[in-house]
């Protein structure tokens, strides 16, 4: 079952250069390994601005502390 398989894929790629095929491949990974670091970095922010916030409503740190700790893991510093 399997080598007619393989026989059948490698007829079918039979006009097409592996390469592009690998290079496509790897680009399409790339593409999606960049978005899931995207949704997971976003994400972390996110639920670490509502505990943030809610050490602020809850009292046990001033708004002046939650916004230095918001700031503090920024890559861009603005003065």
């Amino acid at each position: 079952m399997l080598p007619t398989t393989i026989c059948t894929l490698a007829a079918s790629f039979e006009g097409v250069n592996l390469m592009w095929i690998v290079f496509g491949g790897v680009f399409v990974t790339a593409i999606l390994a960049k978005s899931i670091k995207s949704v997971v970095t976003s994400n972390a922010r996110e639920r670490s601005r509502r505990e943030i916030a809610a050490y602020i409503a809850e009292g046990s740190m001033t708004p002046e502390q939650g916004e230095r700790l918001m700031r503090a893991g920024n890559v861009k510093e603005e003065d």
